[in-house]
């Protein structure tokens, strides 16, 4: 399936010639020149009306923090202008200068609040970021995505933060401020591709021509596997966006740095093979009485582990268990029937050649279910929303992927589909719910019977 049409992301600016360059900044630092003996007052609230306005077009990311601070958020869901500053509000201050040349300027304070105080000599330095679990990170992220919020460079969200790729972010990290693509690593530690993990940062800052590239977007996480492709939350034009997209971002891999907020703390985490050793598996056979009804202990475990290995992750859709359990059960007995065995042979505890074989890696994997039987109408039935979650394998997933794609929503896929559910998968099921008409809850990407049904009809 051909990757989607994509163009890199460039954020617009005004024009940079020389002449209109001087001229901004000369109109930035008119509101420092103090009015002359003998100068008439309505002067001075043309040139503060002047510099607002200026302002608001040459720092495109914000502006100076005096600024924000003088003018007050509207308030509901619409977003804050600059533009239109409170008939009471004082004249502001000239921004401060740009950081290094920047046209985004440098930090500010959320839309109508007081600048936070910064540490003693750290210049530029972050105060003391508030602690956040990953869940949040991503929560927060999904508000702007639900209200579809404008892409802007100078306005603010009701909420306070700049409507851009850098007040996003700062947005979902629940920053104090409204940071820029220079100034967010101060918030982030540097990390590894492999390290990532929802919430984490993806950041290009291009120093000598920040309107060049720069960019920044949330990591929510691998559509599959292969970890070519994640799923990026970013405010880009139009408006909010999330989708899957190649990595670093589009055509940029070596451009794009991951980054890991030093304020993040638990939720949505994978498990650190380093500090979560799992013992080894012990190659002779550690006897019947370690399984069945009653039995809790790491053979089950392990036992658990390999089977899902061979296919049986569908029994376990918790995963694995020191406490035995029917899943073992049903998935023991699926690998033993895969074998050929019948009977006695096949009754879900393992024996001396069930684990050999485990253990090896050796015979046959457990096969996918078969096909339901036809419901009504001759539709499939249904095989219950547990089939279709993070992490899940089943056949139907990929016989529900197939019917996406003969429907026409299967733009998403890059690759397959397969029998694991990615976010592909949810984002296409998505679009067909939407397509139905339905919102909110009602299309969540999640099949249920009714998705389920109209799809197959």
């Amino acid at each position: 399936m051909p990757m989607p049409v994509f163009e890199e992301y460039e954020p617009a600016g005004d024009c940079a010639c020389l002449g209109c360059t001087q001229r901004r900044r000369a109109l930035a630092r008119a509101r420092a020149i103090p009015l002359r003996d003998g100068g008439h007052p309505a002067a001075r609230g043309t040139r503060r009306a002047l510099v607002l306005a200026t302002t608001a077009g040459v720092v495109l990311s914000g502006g100076g923090s005096a600024a924000l601070a003088a003018a007050t958020p509207a308030p509901g869901p619409e977003p804050v202008s600059l533009d239109t500053p409170a008939p009471d509000a004082p004249a502001p201050e000239a921004p401060a200068p740009d950081i290094p040349g920047s046209p985004q300027g440098g930090r500010s304070p959320l839309h109508g609040r007081p600048a936070p105080a910064k540490p003693a000599g750290l210049p530029g330095a972050p105060s003391a970021v508030k602690r956040i679990d990953r869940t949040s990170i991503i929560t927060r992220a999904k508000l702007w995505l639900d209200a579809q919020v404008p892409y802007s460079m100078s306005t603010y969200w009701s909420d306070g933060y700049r409507q851009d790729c850098s007040g996003y972010v700062s947005m979902a990290w629940n920053l104090g401020t409204n940071e820029w693509t220079g100034s967010l690593d101060k918030f982030a530690t540097k990390i590894t591709k492999e390290e990532l993990l929802p919430g984490d940062m993806l950041l290009f800052h291009n120093p000598s021509n920040p309107t060049n590239g720069s960019h920044v977007v949330l990591f929510g996480g691998w559509v599959d596997e292969t970890r070519t492709h994640y799923v990026a939350y970013e405010q880009t034009r139009p408006t909010t966006r999330k989708g899957a997209t190649p990595y670093g971002y589009w055509t940029n891999a070596t451009k794009y740095v991951p980054y890991r907020f030093n304020g993040v703390t638990g939720g949505i985490t994978e498990p650190d093979p380093a500090t979560d050793p799992k013992p080894a598996v012990p190659t002779v056979f550690p006897g019947a009485t370690q399984f069945g009804p009653g039995a809790n202990n790491e053979y089950v475990a392990q036992l658990g582990r390999m089977l899902i290995d061979r296919g049986g992750r569908r029994f376990y859709p918790k995963g694995a268990s020191t406490a035995w359990s029917d899943s073992d059960r049903l998935a023991t007995q699926a690998f033993q029937t895969a074998q050929g065995w019948t009977g006695a042979d096949a009754d879900g505890i393992p024996g001396a050649h069930t684990w050999q074989l485990l253990v090896e890696h050796k015979g046959n994997d457990i096969r996918p279910t078969v096909d339901a039987a036809p419901g009504p109408a001759g539709v499939p039935a249904y095989p219950g929303p547990s089939a279709f979650r993070p992490g899940s394998t089943h056949p139907f997933i990929a016989g529900l992927g197939r019917q996406l794609v003969k429907k026409g929503f299967g733009k998403n896929y890059t690759s397959g589909p397969g029998v694991r559910w990615s976010e592909a998968d949810r984002r296409s099921v998505e679009a067909f719910q939407r397509a139905q008409g339905w919102r909110g809850a009602a299309a969540d990407g999640y099949p249920g019977p009714e998705t389920w049904r109209r799809l197959f009809a």
